[in-house]
């Protein structure tokens, strides 16, 4: 039979066992423009290549603070990423006043994942056409969540999702067992040569098209745009020249 007989709604399985609409958004993810995420022993770091639909646009927003602990960085469809922050916000408000406690990341993520899931069980809804990586800080420590559309999730050490994506997780996988004992001015610097190595050979990181979240223990989650990043993208570019990484290991395929 063909193929569009079985993606008309996210409950029909194919004779292959595949739910077509889930497939779907997670391309949507993967036409988003990149995100990373790393985690340390002390620190969790998101960073974010904004993009803007034309000139006269400004950049979309790609992450976003939750509560005090946490954010997410999202790839893929802004508007369902707007819902589910705005439920994850709900969580994050209910835990405080019935609990007078921060909820742990895992939970909120569980329900989220919860949440997605529903949606390919019940007729008539669609899967969430976006992905998230959610990082903070807990009682228990630095955490990093990778959030799918079928509602997977999973603890990740460090992730990266979008467009191009793949260059960045290269990278993380090489520099995988620094990541650990890393500080925090180490770690964002991690992240920001991460999401250079997914950039076309022809583009740069620059203070317009770049974000940066941050959260430690004892510190909260904070983000950091514009003028505020500045300081890192010379040094963290400059020390690559300097130290003859800069121009290989960047080309990727246009």
């Amino acid at each position: 039979m063909f193929r569009n007989n079985y993606d008309n709604d996210s409950v029909t399985f194919s004779p292959q066992g595949r739910i077509f609409q889930v497939e779907y958004a997670s391309e949507a993810v993967k036409q988003g423009s990149v995100v990373v995420g790393i985690v340390s022993k002390t620190h969790a770091v998101l960073a974010a290549l904004k993009r803007n639909a034309e000139e006269l646009s400004s950049y979309q927003k790609k992450i976003i603070p939750i509560d005090t602990h946490y954010g997410i960085a999202l790839a893929g469809l802004a508007s369902d990423a707007r819902v589910l922050s705005n439920f994850m916000k709900q969580q994050s408000l209910a835990s405080r006043l019935t609990y007078d406690r921060p909820i742990p990341l895992s939970e909120i993520t569980s329900r989220i994942g919860d949440r997605a899931q529903t949606n390919t069980q019940h007729y008539g809804k669609r899967p969430y056409g976006v992905g998230l990586l959610i990082a903070g800080v807990d009682a228990k420590g630095p955490h990093l969540f990778e959030f799918q559309p079928s509602g997977v999730t999973q603890e990740m050490i460090a992730c990266g999702i979008g467009a191009r994506s793949q260059m960045a997780r290269t990278y993380l996988e090489r520099e995988l067992d620094t990541f650990e004992g890393a500080g925090r001015e180490e770690l964002i610097r991690h992240a920001l040569r991460a999401l250079k190595d997914s950039l076309s050979q022809d583009k740069e990181l620059t203070i317009e098209n770049t974000s940066l979240g941050v959260a430690g223990i004892g510190e909260d989650f904070r983000m950091f745009e514009g003028e505020d990043i500045a300081e890192w993208l010379s040094t963290t570019f400059e020390n690559a020249a300097e130290g003859g990484e800069g121009g290989e290991g960047m080309e990727v395929d246009s």
